[in-house]
């Protein structure tokens, strides 16, 4: 390993062992400690690996001293070991160097995710409904909630937009690789001639953001209720529930109106615009840092094709990563989307990995 790598791992180590006697000292405050425990907790794993790997690198180095003595029994011994070693030596230093890269701060997060018809009319629609349908079960198949914000229909089954708060485990690390428009191959029911289609929907995927991480000053906002209504024009019910809420220094607009009661309506309006607003932020904050290397994996830019799922060859294509699948229902089940998701995490992993390198 290059020796301004292993200056960091030492300065690593000496501040994992420092930390820890500072925690072992008296009179260090409660909050205090728990700020030193949250960092010692993170560096941990971090210094096992690095233990790790010149445990290894140290063995060889005996291994090698053996080999050179003149013994020929103990030499064939010294170099077989040495052999098993060197063939774990780069595993070992993979990790070391996959747990020093950034973490991505927001990576264990809920989320909340929009899916939006795009281009093809009704069978954009019909396909935008799939897509939510799709990520509704992946996230029963991970244990986590899926909790409707809120769902606009066509009234032929197909949704014009849909929004939903997804709640678990590393629910954005998971997720946030697809946002990006996600486009369609198939002969519409429609069809009488059996012509291919292509349609398209839009999906976003945000991490939810607390108060504390953005504040909205209600001077910013414009609140505007009216009645709910639903497909076709028929009423939802018969107050002034919905709400419409116009964030005024961005333009951004965020309807709710699933609810039966004004304040949850307000209330749910208000979370998805902070994660609007937070997504808008970290844009922002990811375009800046990587100004002169655009990430093929991980922009996020919801203009950009992300996917193709091509429904008469049953392949689903993602492009960022040139990775097809003949497996469209398991996808549309949710059961294969981790091999696409895994895939995609993998790519951006090595591209960070070379980003660091240069």
């Amino acid at each position: 390993m290059d020796p301004v790598l292993e200056t960091r791992l030492d300065q690593l180590v000496r501040r994992h062992a420092e930390i820890g006697e500072a925690m072992a000292a008296s009179g260090v405050s409660g909050a205090e400690f728990a700020k030193l425990s949250k960092e010692y907790s993170e560096l941990s794993p971090i210094v096992d690996g690095i233990a790790a790997l010149r445990q290894t690198q140290s063995e060889i180095e005996a291994a090698e001293e053996m080999a050179a003595g003149g013994d020929p029994e103990i030499k064939a011994l010294a170099e077989e070991e040495m052999q098993t070693l060197r063939e774990q030596l780069p595993e070992l230093e993979m990790r070391v160097r996959m747990s020093l890269l950034p973490r991505d701060e927001d990576d264990e997060r809920n989320a909340i995710l929009e899916v939006r018809a795009g281009t093809g009319g009704d069978e954009a629609a019909l396909f935008a409904a799939e897509l939510f349908r799709m990520y509704q079960r992946y996230a029963a198949l991970r244990g986590w909630k899926f909790e409707l914000l809120d769902i606009s229909e066509t009234g032929i089954g197909g949704f014009k937009e849909a929004a939903a708060t997804v709640t678990g485990r590393g629910v954005f690390a998971r997720l946030k690789f697809e946002s990006g428009v996600h486009r369609v191959q198939r002969v519409p029911e429609t069809e009488a001639s059996g012509r291919i289609h292509t349609s398209a929907a839009t999906v976003a995927v945000m991490p939810e953001a607390e108060e504390i991480d953005i504040q909205i000053d209600d001077k910013d906002l414009r609140i505007d209720v009216y009645r709910s209504s639903g497909p076709g024009g028929q009423s939802v019910n018969t107050t002034d529930s919905a709400v419409r809420i116009t964030h005024l220094p961005t333009g951004l607009v965020v309807i709710q109106q699933d609810e039966k009661s004004q304040h949850k309506n307000k209330a749910r309006a208000l979370k998805v615009l902070r994660a609007r607003l937070y997504e808008m932020e970290r844009q922002a904050r990811d375009s800046a840092r990587a100004a002169d290397r655009k990430s093929q994996v991980g922009s996020g830019d919801r203009s950009e094709r992300v996917r193709t799922y091509n429904f008469p060859q049953g392949r689903v294509t993602d492009h960022r990563i040139n990775l097809t699948l003949y497996k469209i229902d398991k996808v549309m089940s949710g059961e294969a989307l981790d091999e696409i998701i895994d895939a995609l995490t993998a790519a951006d992993t090595a591209e960070r990995l070379a980003a660091a390198a240069e």
